[in-house]
């Protein structure tokens, strides 16, 4: 992961080091974990089997930082999102010795199970994992797939399909601090993760 510097975030080596901020501790964590990937076997490191996952995203505002990782540097989850109306892919970076990562979430909104798409609206959440802060644009308008596509992977028979999905896109607004008036805008984004759909299939 590349980072310029700016006033809030320091750079150890190649290892992110989060800024600290104010937060109850031990309080619970922001979000869970990625669940087990059903297409890649076990004891395989890394987002996709395959060795061909990555997340580039250029942030900026109150935080100023270029995310480059590779698949081995990511752990990867998604799958339709909770009310159907498309797909949700979530991407976490490495797991510093402190508790503390990077994690970012796409809602990309109706995409559908194994179709390619353009111009989706797309909702983006940011959390900084071990500091108690979120960003989040709380909506669909302020972000674009540009450009979205679907391969299938793992095992075609059974009550789960895993797809690895490519995409790429941009933020016109910005993502807002859930606690105070911080805001960041993640002018460019691109990632290739996965989603699994569990039976019943999903309504295309």
């Amino acid at each position: 992961m590349r980072f310029a510097h700016w006033p809030l975030i320091a750079v150890l080596g190649a290892t992110p080091a989060w800024t600290q901020t104010a937060g109850t501790p031990g309080a619970a964590p922001l979000t869970s974990l990625p669940t087990a990937d059903p297409a890649k076997p076990a004891g395989t490191p890394g987002c996709l089997a395959a060795g061909n996952g990555y997340l580039r995203a250029q942030i900026r505002g109150t935080l100023k930082l270029d995310v480059d990782l590779h698949n081995a540097e990511l752990e990867c989850d998604g799958g339709a999102r909770p009310d159907g109306s498309g797909i949700r892919v979530s991407f976490a970076g490495p797991l510093r010795s402190d508790g503390r990562r990077l994690r970012m979430v796409f809602g990309v909104a109706t995409a559908r199970e194994g179709t390619a798409g353009r111009e989706l609206p797309t909702n983006l959440t940011v959390i900084f994992e071990g500091e108690q802060r979120l960003f989040a644009t709380r909506g669909d308008d302020k972000c674009t797939v540009d450009e979205l596509s679907q391969e299938r992977v793992g095992a075609l028979g059974g009550p789960s399909r895993s797809y690895r999905v490519i995409a790429r896109g941009f933020c016109i607004a910005p993502a807002m601090a859930l606690t105070d008036q911080q805001t960041i805008l993640v002018t460019t984004f691109d990632f290739a993760g996965r989603v699994t759909f569990e039976a019943p299939a999903f309504q295309q």
